[in-house]
């Protein structure tokens, strides 16, 4: 009986800090040029003084790949990945915990759907992860913190 009680109050607490956490995906959009927001997130990106060391053309592998998959089906006009790091910050979450190594490089995307083109979007994943200490959930914070700012400024959200 004890372990009924313990696994239905394990479930319902679960359940909980579940639905308190938010959308691991950060997303923005505005009508715009595709092209227009990619240049502008990589000129907010570079404006930090960081270095894009990898731009990855999402749809051009979806477009090439997808007979070998066996979908024709189009989903975006254009989607494009920026990978990039940060010194500092990443040596910061890093010397809070070890194990936030998993949090670099930092990606954001900016994509455009095949179904509406002309509105842009500009998303990154929430640098987050359960427990660890203070110091190691305030430098995830940080990250996040330039994320959010990047992403807006590639919008003109500021």
């Amino acid at each position: 009986m004890a372990r009924v009680l313990l696994l239905a109050f394990l479930t319902a607490l679960f359940g909980a800090v579940q639905a308190a956490d938010p959308d691991p995906i950060v997303s923005y959009s505005k009508k715009a040029k595709f092209e227009d927001v990619r240049d502008d997130l990589k000129s907010a990106i570079e404006g930090k003084g960081l270095v894009i060391d990898y731009q990855s053309f999402v749809n051009r592998m979806l477009e090439r790949t997808g007979k070998d998959v066996g979908s024709g089906r189009r989903l975006y006009a254009d989607a494009q990945a920026f990978v990039f790091c940060s010194a500092a910050l990443s040596r910061k979450t890093m010397e809070a915990d070890p194990a936030n190594v998993s949090m670099c490089p930092y990606t954001m995307v900016v994509y455009a759907t095949a179904q509406e083109p002309d509105r842009v979007y500009v998303t990154y994943k929430r640098p987050w992860r359960p427990g660890g200490s203070a110091a190691s959930k305030a430098s995830l914070k940080e990250v996040e913190s330039l994320l959010d700012g990047l992403a807006r400024e590639a919008l003109g959200l500021k």
